[in-house]
C-alpha cells in the first residue's frame, strides 16, 4: 500500500460556499477552476485507479480559511470543510485512510473547539496549518494552546507553506516575479516555521508534538552544515544566546520534523532528506493535484522516485505505509 499523507483536495459544498465568501478573482481562484480533479471525485478516482494500492489522507487545499474569511465565517466554512472530509473517508474507505482537520486560525478559541470535534467526533488524524497565519510566525504565542493540544492528543500537524505574487522578491519592487515566490518561497517559509518552532522553545516544551512538512522540510535537509555552522559560528564569532533554553543542539531539534516526499520527482533530492533524518521520519505524499496532468504527473514521478532510492525494501515501505500508520495510528 501507498498512503499518501498530502494529496490535497477543495470538496464540492464547500467550494461552492468558499466562492460565496471570497472576493471575485481571489488568490489562486483561476487555478482551482483549471484542477477538476480537486473537487471532482471522477477526476480523482480515474487517476489513483492506475496505481494498486494508493490511498490518501485528505487535506483541504489553499486557500486557508482565515485568508478569506473573517473570524466567524472562518468557523462555519472549516466545520462544513471538515464535515464533507468526513464524509468522504466514511463513504469511500478503500480511497481515503483518513482526513487532516482544517481550522480557523483567525480565531484561536474556535480553532481549539473545532480540532477537538474534528479529532474526537470526526475521527480526523490530525490537523493542518498554513505558514505565515495571516502574516504571523506559527510561534506567535496565541498559537501554542494548540500546540499543547496536539501534543496531548499524539497526532501530527500538517504545515503547509505559502506566500504570494504580491510578496516581492527586491524591496525595490512590488511583485515578485518569474514564480520566484512559489518556486523558492515556499520552502523558504518551511524553513523559516520550523526553525522559529525550535528556537522558540516550543519544540522543547512539547517534546512529543509532531510536525510533517511538506516539499520535505524545505530547504533544511540541503543546508544541515550550513545550519550547524551558523548557529556555531553565531555564538563563538557573535555572543549571540539563540541556544538559550535548549537542550539539545539545533540540528536535532530540525530532526524531530517529519519530512515528507513531495519533491515532484527527484530521487537524490529524497537521498538528501534521507541522509538527513532516515527512513523512519519521511512520508510518502504527491502533493496531488498541483500539476500539469491534472494529478497524474505527481504521483507517478513520485512514486517512482521513491522507488529509485538507493535504501532496502523495507525502508520503502516504511516510506510508503509503515511510517503514516504508526503516526496517524491508522487501522491495518
Amino acid at each position: 500500500m501507498k498512503i499518501d499523507v498530502f494529496p490535497h483536495i477543495l470538496p464540492i459544498k464547500y467550494k461552492e460556499a468558499l466562492y460565496r465568501v471570497a472576493p471575485p478573482g481571489f488568490y489562486l481562484q483561476n487555478v482551482i477552476d483549471s484542477l477538476p480533479t480537486l473537487f471532482s471525485l471522477d477526476h480523482r478516482f480515474r487517476i489513483m485507479d492506475k496505481y494498486e494500492g494508493l490511498v490518501q489522507v485528505l487535506t483541504l487545499s489553499a486557500p486557508p480559511v482565515e485568508m478569506i474569511a473573517d473570524s466567524d465565517q472562518a468557523i462555519g466554512l472549516a466545520q462544513l470543510a471538515n464535515d464533507e472530509m468526513a464524509e468522504l473517508v466514511a463513504r469511500y474507505p478503500s480511497r481515503f485512510a483518513a482526513a487532516v482537520a482544517c481550522l480557523p486560525m483567525n480565531n484561536i478559541d474556535a480553532a481549539l473547539k473545532e480540532a477537538d470535534r474534528a479529532i474526537n467526533d470526526l475521527k480526523f488524524r490530525g490537523v493542518q496549518l498554513y505558514t505565515p497565519i495571516d502574516g504571523r510566525a506559527l510561534d506567535s504565542p496565541e498559537f501554542v494552546p494548540l500546540y499543547e493540544k496536539m501534543s496531548q492528543y499524539d497526532l501530527p500537524i500538517w504545515i503547509h507553506p505559502q506566500r504570494g505574487a504580491d510578496h516581492a522578491d527586491y524591496k525595490a519592487e512590488n511583485r515578485s516575479r518569474y514564480m520566484i515566490f512559489h518556486i523558492f518561497g515556499w520552502p523558504y517559509e518551511t524553513a523559516a516555521a520550523m526553525t522559529r518552532l525550535i528556537f522558540s522553545g516550543i519544540l522543547e516544551r512539547y517534546p512529543n508534538l509532531k510536525f510533517i512538512t511538506h516539499h520535505a522540510g524545505g530547504m533544511v535537509p540541503y543546508l544541515e552544515e550550513r545550519i550547524i555552522g551558523a548557529y556555531d559560528h553565531a555564538e563563538l564569532l557573535r555572543g549571540a544566546k539563540y541556544k538559550q533554553g535548549l537542550t539539545k543542539a539545533p540540528i536535532d531539534y530540525f530532526k524531530m520534523f517529519y519530512y515528507d516526499t513531495a519533491l515532484y520527482g527527484s530521487t537524490a533530492a529524497l537521498m538528501c532528506g534521507y541522509a538527513f533524518c532516515g527512513a523512519d521520519h519521511m512520508l510518502f505524499a504527491t502533493d496531488m493535484p498541483y500539476d500539469s496532468e491534472l494529478g497524474d504527473r505527481y504521483i507517478r514521478q513520485t512514486i517512482r522516485s521513491v522507488e529509485q532510492m538507493d535504501i532496502s525494501e523495507s525502508e520503502k515501505k516504511k516510506i510508503f505505509e509503515d511510517n503514516a500508520r504508526s503516526l496517524l495510528r491508522l487501522r491495518a
